[in-house]
């Protein structure tokens, strides 16, 4: 039985292909998700809803620290940032969505630089505490996408909680309005 790690070339391209789709999904159900945030009122938005980082503004900003400060510098420059996870990067709203909107859309282009082999090796950066670290790569990607519809899922549930709609985000959800849109 091979291990993990031993990805041939037939699975580079598999891996590569997945990661893109995943990557498609983040920026539309990020895309999708934002247009409910919009609608609520600034108080809402910024008001402890029980949420690990208390607030969907709060949220947001991890979102933007996790993806924007943490893991994409690590994946697309060897960068390894030090940087509270808490912290509020950006305080107005309006950038919020934006940051989040452009920074879930340029994954896609930076997996297709991807060389295969990169999926099957490590990847190799400093915690946010300073600790050396060496993962897997492949599986340290899907954490970055993992961990964000996690707290896309927070995000749903405290709108909900509110009394504000939500969009449905799944990703099967995304591929049968896709599926649709391509048949006609």
């Amino acid at each position: 039985m091979k291990s993990p790690s031993a990805i041939d070339e037939a699975g580079s391209a598999a891996m590569r292909a997945y990661f893109l789709d995943l990557a498609h999904y983040h920026a539309w159900a990020s895309e999708a998700l934002w247009q409910q945030v919009e609608g609520l009122s600034d108080a809402d938005y910024r008001r402890d809803a029980g949420l690990f980082f208390k607030s969907v503004h709060g949220t947001c900003n991890h979102l933007l620290v996790g993806e924007g400060r943490v893991w994409w510098p690590r994946f697309a420059e060897g960068v390894s940032n030090r940087i509270a996870l808490n912290a509020e990067v950006e305080p107005e709203r309006a950038a919020v969505g934006t940051r989040l909107l452009e920074g879930g859309r340029r994954w896609q282009s930076l997996i297709e630089t991807l060389d295969g082999a990169r999926f099957a090796g490590s990847l190799d950066y400093t915690t946010t505490q300073g600790v050396a670290q060496s993962l897997p790569f492949a599986a340290t990607l899907g954490h970055v996408f993992n961990h964000a519809t996690h707290h896309r899922g927070q995000i749903s549930a405290a709108i909900t909680a509110m009394g504000y709609p939500c969009p449905e985000i799944d990703w099967v959800r995304m591929l049968q309005i896709e599926s649709r849109r391509q048949a006609t």
